[in-house]
């Protein structure tokens, strides 16, 4: 029932201040809230300050930019006035952009599920003004349905519980704040410890478990929502390419997955780029928004399965159309500045476009039967329909379906659609388009480089390296900055994880963060052998050692705030599951495991090791959310191998160096003794004299030419090395034959 409205306690005509506050705020999602009447403040010690000085509790909002069901939310609850008026007098409202801070997003996600039992977005969570967490949700709507109650019912439970049993919620929230700590302690993860073995049999039961929820006729794993489990297909992948009485398992279920993938609506079929979800098991009806994250992820996996050099399922050339398609929309849609040399790539395109001023799931990429003849004719827009499935009853709304095949298109068909594609994309452009959230994530940046870098070098398009290296090029230069006790600790320099408009600011990277531009960075000194950025990646690990190993403990952030503080317990959190990318445990367990291949350090491989020690708990009940863990132990229980190419440059050694890269060996490391021109005169934003001499990478130490001064490859494991090879053919019969028997 209803809770009568109190006499007046903590109206805002007592609070003269009080006022929306994110019109200045660079996060597009909060300044998507900037002209509601709620009294909208940014997260934050002054907040938290006023709820405290009110003595109300706080309500925080959590979403972002291209999130449907937030802009619902918002239209139905947040700008109706009578709802504002309501919270502003009894509430303090923060807005949170969870891709700005997903240190925040993290912690209270776990109080929300472990309250509501659900997550998701929009998150709806209730604070004292200590930052603990006593009552959660997700959506609300703005009327009882069935199973939920309204927002307004909400907002006056938790304001009546506020006044009337203030004892028990603040109990509650400390409860549920030692819980939560708990939780942290149990898996946290002790770097400076003797390392344990790895247990290679669990990489197998890890198949055999994903096996048993695969869905064999649509794809993927479980039933709807159906998400692309871009870090299990990484593991498969790897998994695939090592002899064992699973490989073919794993290769046959991660080609399902990425062909039922390509062929979807999840897959735009007109301009490249995956959706964030499925609704439907087949994937046929999409969540629209396109995020980089997903999008860098899939790219690479694509690519990786091109590797694989072969036809199973998905043939290799499939997949090579469809990451190229990927890469250009990355580039396309997404670069900030100049696609061909960009100054980072923006988060998001937002799942809803605007039309006449009213939001549209899903609008610009929707057709009817009658607009694919409009624009088609009616011969070849009944073929499209019919190809398509496009019918006469939308499927995501009355704006009609999206467009997908759902099978190999066939020659003709083929023909048909090379054809009336470009002209369907042209019609399409015309049409209102999604917004796009603009900032510069620097983690997801690390990753869509590794992506792109890799990309370029498979697929034989060296445009998308150089457009790799130019995103690397702008977070040297705009995200890595000096410390702030630069002046006691010269030259040291952090990682900061947003800019917008080419001005960093907010808080300093996560451990993902420094994971992911590590990735990045490694993975293009793979593939241009530049120095400089292997260099950029040693700076960047030894930098997150520091930073977030304390005490010997891993955690995901180091005190951006008491608020997050508090609600975990008061104990330093690590989430050690993927979401929709990787966590940063297994990120940074896969850098140190590459890093120690390139360096020869027993330390940093003992610090993946003890990372993976976090594998047997999971892989034996939940690999899907364990796959870059587990791909990560892929590679350790390869070696990896590591390979040094000697030598002159020119046409051998580019050969030698391609066939390398070309590899599908788990986690293998390439160094190549060649430096390209310019590489000493880059400049990363460092003052002159500021930058240090570009470090030896020690894989190459004492790797010799041939006799006749040819270039030739060693291949290592542990830096213990084979006979050299010189010729391609050599070369990966070895390579072959050291992959298969990894296992």
């Amino acid at each position: 029932m209803p809770v009568p409205e109190p006499a007046d306690p903590g109206t805002t005509r007592e609070w003269p201040g009080a006022s929306n506050a994110l019109g200045s705020e660079p996060s597009a999602y909060l300044r998507q809230h900037a002209h509601n009447p709620v009294h909208w403040r940014p997260f934050g010690d002054e907040a938290f300050a006023f709820a405290a000085a009110r003595d109300v509790p706080v309500f925080l909002s959590i979403g972002y930019a291209a999130c449907h069901w937030c802009h619902v939310m918002a239209h139905e609850s947040f700008e109706d006035q009578e709802t504002a008026d309501y919270l502003n007098g009894r509430f303090v409202a923060i807005k949170v952009d969870r891709e700005e801070r997903p240190d925040v997003d993290s912690i209270y996600m776990a109080a929300t599920q472990a309250i509501s039992g659900e997550g998701g977005w929009p998150m709806s969570v209730f604070l004292t003004p200590e930052g603990l967490a006593f009552h959660a949700g997700t959506y609300f709507p703005p009327t009882a349905q069935p199973g939920r109650p309204s927002f307004r019912q909400v907002l006056e439970a938790v304001h009546e519980a506020w006044l009337e049993r203030r004892d028990a919620v603040e109990q509650n929230a400390r409860m549920l704040a030692v819980g939560m700590a708990n939780a942290q302690l149990a898996s946290a993860v002790f770097l400076d410890r003797p390392p344990e073995s790895l247990d290679k049999s669990l990489l197998s039961e890890a198949v055999r478990l994903l096996a048993r929820s695969e869905d064999p006729d649509g794809g993927g794993f479980g039933g709807a929502p159906k998400f692309p489990p871009s870090a299990v297909l990484e593991f498969l992948i790897r998994h695939a390419a090592v002899a064992s009485d699973t490989s073919d398992a794993a290769r046959d279920m991660a080609g399902r997955t990425l062909a039922a993938m390509a062929r979807s609506a999840l897959c735009d079929q007109l301009d490249g780029g995956f959706a964030r979800y499925s609704v439907t098991a087949d994937w046929s009806v999409p969540h629209f928004e396109k995020m980089l994250y997903d999008n860098a992820q899939l790219l690479r996996v694509y690519v990786r399965w091109v590797r694989l050099h072969g036809d199973w399922v998905l043939p290799a050339g499939e997949a090579a159309s469809v990451a190229s398609r990927v890469a250009d929309w990355m580039l396309d849609s997404l670069g900030v500045g100049d696609p061909a040399a960009p100054d980072g790539l923006a988060s998001s395109l937002d799942a809803d476009t605007v039309v006449d001023g009213v939001h549209h799931e899903g609008a610009s990429y929707l057709w009817t039967p009658a607009a694919l003849e409009a624009v088609l004719g009616p011969g070849d827009g009944a073929a499209v329909a019919r190809m398509m499935n496009v019918g006469p009853s939308g499927t995501v709304s009355e704006l009609g379906s999206p467009l997908h095949p759902g099978h190999l298109l066939s020659g003709a068909e083929l023909a048909l659609w090379n054809r009336v594609g470009p002209v369907l994309h042209a019609a399409r452009l015309a049409r209102p388009q999604p917004a796009r959230d603009d900032k510069v994530v620097a983690g997801w940046n690390g990753l869509a480089i590794a992506a792109l870098a890799e990309a370029g070098a498979i697929l034989d398009r060296p445009e998308l390296v150089t457009a790799a290296e130019s995103l690397a090029e702008y977070l040297v230069r705009v995200h890595w900055r000096p410390a702030a006790d630069a002046p006691a600790n010269p030259g040291a320099r952090v990682l900061i994880r947003v800019s917008h408009d080419g001005v960093a600011r907010g808080i300093t990277g996560l451990l993902e963060d420094y994971a992911f531009c590590a990735e990045g960075f490694l993975a293009l000194y793979a593939v241009t052998g530049r120095r400089r950025w292997y260099g950029l990646a040693e700076q960047l690990i030894r930098g997150a050692c520091a930073r977030f190993v304390v005490d010997g403990r891993l955690s995901d952030s180091v005190g951006e705030s008491a608020q997050v503080f508090n609600a975990q317990g008061q104990h330093a959190g690590l989430d050690p599951f993927d979401n929709a990318a990787p966590s940063g445990a297994a990120a940074f367990a896969g850098v140190l495991l590459s890093y120690a291949a390139y360096s020869g350090s027993h330390e940093h491989r003992a610090m993946a090791s003890n990372i993976l020690s976090l594998l047997p708990p999971v892989a034996g009940r939940a690999p899907r959310v364990a796959g870059w863990l587990l791909a990560t132990a892929q590679a350790a229980a390869a070696g990896p191998i590591e390979a040094a190419v000697s030598g002159p440059s020119g046409q051998q050694q580019r050969e030698l160096h391609r066939a390398l890269l070309a590899s599908p060996s788990p986690g293998m490391v390439v160094a190549v003794q060649h430096e390209m021109a310019g590489d000493a005169a880059d400049d990363d934003g460092a003052q002159p004299g500021d930058r240090p001499a570009e470090p030896e990478v020690p894989l190459l130490e004492a790797r010799t030419p041939a006799a006749d001064g040819s270039p030739q490859v060693y291949l290592c494991r542990g830096m213990v090395c084979d006979l050299p090879l010189g010729s391609v053919e050599e070369l990966t019969q070895r390579l072959d034959a050291m992959t298969e028997s990894a296992g």
